[in-house]
């Protein structure tokens, strides 16, 4: 007679032991530190690297579940033989909450960026940035010529990499860092790098005493230093593990969203890093803007955090110019809805492709030029943002667009080969100017033009800025686009002549009779000037207003 089947019987082997949740828990606690010590997530909900970071360890714990027994083995006999399989269900009991989190969190993630796109949110888009119009002529002040900055990014690179080649004890051990900040020190402009370790070996063998010093190049006498400090500096971008800056930051400062961090000097000439701090204020990631700043003390690694409007007046940069021409394109796009932005595009503006600094009431400010959507050649008006408090204002002028005037510069010298800088925007008689550097092909400046807005044929060009300010200045008169009358005809006895040769060129210094004042007017300029003698009552036209030595443009001899 048969024996009957006898029914399966399970017995579970290898049951959970305390040693393996603590191995689980150990690992993933390490795992998040190196991965969060490798990137430096900010624990915030607007970040997205926060929900990479909690991702990657959800996933790291699931597979420790895994590789630490997940699978329970099972015996299973029907009396002949015996079986071993595995036990799903186990796994799934120890990754079930990890994997539903990351599901919510995704849910999350999707929902939020929804209610932050542009597409639903365009007015809110528009108004991240307040504009004001602005009166150019009253706004900006003009400038002396010997307070224009004539360095582009390039050229101080240049000059500042030669200048730490002439050092022997510093240039076998460091290099300069790629980008120069431009700043307003001493309310003069100047472009300001710090140097950084060769290499690991070379950090190693310095690291004790830090970055000992920073290289500061003067953009109106294009004169480059190497700044050295009684103390290194110790916490940098350029440094490594705890003393790196960003690591800093973040373990000082866990929830907060920093923009890139920015090297500048104050008024002593002490090395600190400006490390804006930044929200979001549409959805989840929509709306980027700044808030406020943590200023770090480069020397000693002590910081300090200040709101937006408490922040010291020597600071210059808080709002990254690629920021604020980001928020205008949003001001100038969305005015009318995003549908408009595609098909209508009735008012639509955005900016030119290039910007340029501008320094005024020893702030710095970010000058771009401003088009209509439709992609012609010229510009509607101009922008200038201060980039310590966002102050914006536009300033309505059709004109040539950055990049016309800069060919229309290279057509005066194109027998010389030379290369126009993107432009900066000056107040030259009243009239907004862009001033362009020319380079040779060794990237050095050779000359300098000044290329009119709002009549772009108007081109003046000179070896030196003050041969170029009177030539346009020339031109504008020609054009009755400035009657001079800033500066009045000065007349007199002539009672002193003195001369000197700059650059090649015959200046002429006039004293006239009862005054202490110098007027020079070069030669070039003027050949009048040649022919006069001490005795002559002369007219003296287009003189500064200022010095104990004053630039004229022209001499008249009186009968």
């Amino acid at each position: 007679m048969a024996q009957p089947i006898p029914k399966k019987r399970a017995t579970r082997v290898g049951g959970k032991t305390l040693s393996k949740p603590l191995i689980r828990g150990i690992s993933t606690v390490i795992f998040a530190f190196l991965v969060f010590y490798k990137t430096l997530p900010a624990i915030n909900l607007h970040n997205p690297g926060f929900y990479v970071f909690f991702l990657l360890v959800c996933g790291f714990y699931c597979l420790m579940c895994v590789f630490t027994g997940g699978f329970t083995a099972v015996k299973v006999s029907n009396g002949q033989t015996t079986v071993e399989i595995k036990d799903k269900t186990a796994v799934w009991k120890k990754v079930k909450w990890p994997l539903i989190a990351c599901g919510a969190l995704a849910v999350f993630l999707i929902v939020g960026a929804l209610l932050g796109s542009v597409v639903f949110r365009s007015h809110a888009y528009t108004n991240l940035m307040t504009v004001e119009q602005g009166d150019f002529a009253a706004d900006v002040d003009e400038i002396s010529y010997d307070r224009i900055p004539m360095l582009d990014s390039d050229s101080a690179a240049r000059l500042g990499n030669r200048k730490l080649g002439e050092l022997a004890d510093m240039v076998s051990q460091f290099e300069v860092d790629d980008y120069y900040y431009q700043i307003n020190y001493q309310n003069s402009p100047v472009r300001v790098a710090i140097l950084r370790y060769g290499d690991f070996f070379k950090w190693l063998s310095n690291h004790g005493n830090g970055i000992s010093a920073y290289i500061r190049i003067n953009m109106v006498s294009q004169n480059a230093e190497v700044v050295r400090l009684q103390q290194g500096m110790k916490y940098t971008t350029a440094d490594r593990f705890g003393r790196y800056l960003y690591r800093l930051l973040r373990f000082r400062y866990p929830t907060y969203l920093f923009s890139s961090a920015n090297f500048e000097i104050d008024e002593a000439g002490q090395p600190w890093y400006i490390c804006p701090r930044e929200t979001r204020t549409i959805g989840l990631f929509g709306g980027t803007d700044v808030i406020g700043a943590v200023l770090v003390n480069a020397v000693t690694g002590e910081s300090t955090y200040y709101d937006k409007a408490d922040i010291p007046a020597w600071v210059d940069r808080v709002f990254s110019a690629d920021l604020i021409i980001r928020q205008y394109d949003y001001h100038g796009l969305y005015q009318n809805g995003y549908l408009n932005s595609l098909f209508g595009q009735k008012g639509c503006t955005q900016t030119t492709d290039g910007y340029n600094y501008i320094a005024l009431n020893d702030d710095v400010y970010v000058y771009t030029g401003v088009t209509s959507v439709g992609g012609d050649e010229s510009n509607i008006g101009f922008l200038l943002c201060n980039q310590r408090t966002k102050e914006t204002r536009y300033y309505p002028c059709a004109g040539a667009e950055e990049f016309s005037a800069m060919d229309s510069a290279q057509g005066v010298v194109q027998h010389l080969h030379y290369v126009s800088t993107f432009p900066l925007l000056l107040n030259i008689g009243g009239q907004p100017t862009y001033f362009i550097p020319l380079k040779d092909d060794a990237a050095l400046v050779k000359m300098y033009a000044m290329v009119n807005v709002q009549q772009y044929n108007i081109v003046a060009t000179g070896a030196t800025v003050a041969e170029c300010e009177r030539a346009y200045q020339r031109l504008l008169r020609q054009e009755n686009l400035t009657d001079g009358s800033d500066a009045a005809p000065v007349d007199g006895v002539l009672t002193e002549i003195r001369s000197a040769v700059i650059d090649g060129t015959s200046w002429y210094y006039l004293r006239l009779q009862g005054e202490r004042t110098f007027y020079t007017v070069s030669a070039r300029d003027c050949e009048t000037v040649i022919i006069l003698s001490v005795g002559d009552r002369i007219r003296i036209l287009g003189a500064a207003d200022e010095g104990s030595i004053r630039k004229a443009e022209s001499v008249e001899l009186l009968p």
